[in-house]
């Protein structure tokens, strides 16, 4: 990439003036007339100076990559010197209909202040009365996160004052909350960064029942306008343990709740679409200090944290991490001291800002709430619901890339993730139905059935739902005539590029059989002779011969594939078999083996 002043450089100058490239002037006027090659040889500038624009380039490149190395060196010599510490409160909007304390809708389709009650703008005189409905997601996602759920808990006053918050506090659980002591594995298809090892377990110290705010729009330069219909909407706090040492296991962990919360029907949406957002706490000390260090979530010996505030998606996650805690090793080794405070961070910045000193127990003023009696939860409501829940997305991937399925890691997530569970049923469903279509093969050929289905949901089935932008509808190709398809193939009664050619044709709305479309559109796989194999090779070999020359002489064998593509392409359609063409060409090219 040429740097600005070459860009604005006129190319008649440029060429002719010798020391443009090395030392360019602040403004380099455009020139009508071009210099006269005379004035060149008169020129007092010794023409060895000048240099050549491709070896600017390229010293640039090699600068680059240079300042990339000593970046990476340094941020290795800080691992090793500073550690970095996070804990995670993250904030998810509950899936109930009902306000937490109020009988006006959650719903935000609607105008602004139109879904308001009295207690929710802080009427005189109202009074919050709970609803039990809220209760239930809630108890979903503190049993999906492996918490103890309380037989008594107490919701208390947080104090503050700002515009968003009528009432002057916020309801919140945080003496007693309904949920302690959980926790969420992470591995390394989760995200995790490679420094944490094969699983990370992050503790969860508890998870609360709290109100929201109502929503802020800034009108600049000085109008903010306010839309209650946001206060009193049903949210959890989940808070882990400040157990979390590198920024991609911090986004991976937001990633997992948000997942976890969503598999359990807890929330109806994410990050992004504003349903859940993360607060992270961080702080740095130097590896093996204790003494004169803070207390913080439980552990002693961390260094002083601050908090950045309302992050809204998993990369602000992790940028914001980077960039704080780079800011506090550049305070720490500049002998500043680290302040407890406040941050805010702005997408696509590259440090956080502060917002205001950070606020402790005394400041927010908590006291038990004097107008919400305590919330009492029967054992067999916790047990009724623990039965209720799905298998945790941990276990799926664990029986899929088990014995039973044998699928590689990179197809087993996505299958569990997509479309809410209901890409893995319709999977299994092909699964099942191939399974008794090949009980007559061989058991080795039929242990390979699940990876081959697998990719066929996944990647060609899939690829044609994305070329769509549709819903995904799992009566637009029966898992009956996906089975049926991948029966056909696996016997060899069609070829791979046939095979995706009938999809194509169920998926567009042909309504026949599988069996019956291949035989009334003559596809089934008429077999080659080896003389017709011999033919096609032998007439491919002659369109190229320095190809075949390049292969024999240098091993270049990926080559191969040129040979075996011309053969599919003038053999009849359908009938070339990729493998039976590359086994003949090696024959004819490299010798018998």
């Amino acid at each position: 990439m040429l740097r600005p002043w070459l860009r604005q450089c006129p190319r008649t100058v440029r060429a002719l003036c010798p020391r443009c490239q090395r030392d360019p002037p602040r403004f380099l006027p455009i020139v009508s007339n071009p210099i006269p090659r005379r004035s060149l040889q008169t020129s007092t500038t010794d023409s060895s100076d000048r240099v050549p624009l491709r070896k600017q380039l390229k010293q640039d490149a090699k600068s680059l990559k240079a300042h990339k190395r000593q970046r990476r060196e340094s941020e290795e010599a800080s691992r090793q010197k500073w550690e970095l510490t996070v804990g995670i409160e993250t904030h998810a909007q509950l899936n109930t209909d009902a306000k937490l304390f109020s009988r006006a809708s959650t719903s935000s389709t609607d105008l602004p202040n139109s879904n308001v009650a009295l207690f929710d703008l802080a009427f005189p005189g109202s009074q919050p009365e709970f609803q039990i409905a809220t209760l239930l997601p809630a108890l979903r996602a503190a049993i999906a996160l492996n918490c103890d759920i309380q037989p008594v808990s107490r919701f208390d006053r947080k104090h503050y004052f700002y515009q968003d918050q009528p009432a002057g506090y916020q309801i919140t659980q945080y003496y007693e909350p309904f949920a302690r002591n959980g926790h969420v594995d992470l591995f390394p298809h989760d995200g995790i960064a490679p420094e944490d090892g094969d699983q990370v377990r992050i503790g969860i110290k508890q998870v609360q029942l709290e109100q929201d705010t109502a929503k802020s729009q800034e009108y600049p330069p000085s109008a903010q306008l306010l839309d209650f219909n946001r206060v009193s909407h049903p949210l959890i706090e989940i808070i882990t343990m400040p157990q979390i040492h590198t920024p991609a296991t911090a986004a991976a962990c937001v990633r997992k709740i948000q997942a976890i919360l969503q598999s359990c029907s807890a929330v109806t949406t994410g990050m992004e679409f504003g349903g859940l957002r993360a607060d992270v706490n961080v702080s740095i000390r130097q590896r093996g200090e204790v003494a004169g260090a803070h207390h913080y979530g439980g552990v002693t010996g961390l260094g002083q944290r601050t908090e950045i505030k309302n992050l809204s998606s998993f990369k602000a996650v992790e940028d914001a991490i980077i960039a704080e805690k780079n800011r506090q090793i550049a305070v720490l080794e500049s002998g500043g001291v680290v302040e407890g405070e406040t941050r805010g961070w702005t997408i696509g910045s590259t440090e956080t800002r502060k917002l205001r000193g950070k606020e402790g127990e005394v400041d927010y003023r908590y006291m038990p709430d004097p107008d919400i009696p305590p919330l009492y939860i029967g054992p067999d409501l916790v047990s009724g619901l623990r039965k209720t829940l799905p298998t945790a997305s941990d276990a799926l991937i664990a029986t899929l890339v088990g014995s039973e399925y044998q699928l590689p890691i990179e197809d087993a997530k996505p299958l569990v993730e997509l479309d809410d569970g209901a890409r893995l049923e319709y999977y299994q469903d092909v699964v099942d139905v191939l399974r008794d279509l090949q009980s007559d093969q061989d058991p080795k050929a039929q242990a390979g059935l699940g990876r081959a289905a697998g990719n066929w949901v996944l990647h060609e089935l899939g690829g044609l739902w994305t070329k769509s932008d549709l819903a995904w509808d799992a009566d637009r190709v029966p898992a009956s005539s996906l089975a049926a398809l991948i029966d056909q193939l696996q016997r060899k009664h069609v070829t791979g590029p046939t095979a995706k050619q009938v999809l194509a044709m169920v998926f567009d709305g042909d309504a026949r059989s599988i069996p019956q479309l291949l035989e009334e559109e003559n596809l089934l796989l008429r077999p080659l002779s080896r003389e017709e194999y011999l033919a096609l090779a032998e007439e491919a070999i002659s369109q190229n011969p320095q190809m075949v020359e390049q292969i024999r002489s240098k091993n270049q064998l990926g080559k191969l594939g040129w040979f075996v593509g011309h053969m599919m392409r003038t053999g009849e359609k359908g009938r070339v078999e990729a493998q039976k063409a590359d086994s003949v060409l090696r024959e004819l090219i490299l010798g018998p083996p």
